[in-house]
């Protein structure tokens, strides 16, 4: 009945993991907009530059779980506030990552698209992005595992999920139960580690198209 228990946790599991997925990739679409503003190698105006930066330090200055706090004192419990939340928290983060990676890629294909007359845009889809790419899947991986555990604890302040499930199971003293959710999130940790390190790897050593 104890193996029982774990497939009767299954769907908050996956709550939890569909909340990480879309607030990681909300969050990392953000964070790439942001991060072609804040870079000094792409934008020559330091007000725009500085403006940007300073609002990614906005995001990122506040753990999840405060963010999450008034959103969810703002329009009740729900996964909508966990992923507003995290969302916030990850483009701030995974901006400043994005950021970097672009002021170090190589400027030479920049200055050829730029010495025949190419538009930023250009610039930015043929000088830049193929420069980049592997290292922002890389860094939005790595963030995919720290949202996971991110939304495991927006669910003890409401927010839905297997948090919420381990909360209630606590408050109760369902030893079994507890158990049960642990090992899930346990394994699911792990399995994600497993994972995102070798599409990284891959991603960074070229074997992925």
């Amino acid at each position: 009945s104890w193996f029982g228990l774990l497939f009767h946790y299954m769907p908050d599991l996956l709550s939890t993991i569909n909340m990480a997925l879309f607030s990681t990739s909300l969050g990392a679409v953000f964070a790439v907009i942001l991060s072609f503003f804040s870079s000094k190698n792409l934008i020559s105006n330091s007000y725009i530059v500085n403006s940007v930066r300073r609002f990614m330090d906005l995001c990122r200055s506040f753990p999840e779980l405060v963010i999450a706090m008034i959103f969810l004192y703002l329009m009740g419990k729900s996964l909508l506030p966990a992923i507003i939340a995290i969302s916030i928290h990850t483009a701030g983060a995974l901006g400043k990552l994005f950021s970097e990676a672009i002021e170090n890629i190589d400027r030479k294909p920049l200055e050829g698209l730029e010495s025949v007359g190419a538009s930023w845009l250009m610039r930015v889809r043929f000088g830049v992005l193929p420069q980049v790419l592997p290292l922002f899947f890389s860094y939005a991986l790595l963030r995919l595992e720290i949202n996971v555990r991110a939304s495991t604890i927006l669910g003890f302040v409401g927010a839905g999920g297997i948090g919420e499930a381990l909360s209630a199971v606590i408050q109760w003293r369902y030893g079994d139960e507890i158990l049960a959710i642990m090992a899930l999130l346990v394994s699911t940790i792990i399995l994600l580690d497993y994972l995102s390190g070798f599409v990284r790897t891959r991603l960074i050593t070229g074997g992925v198209a």
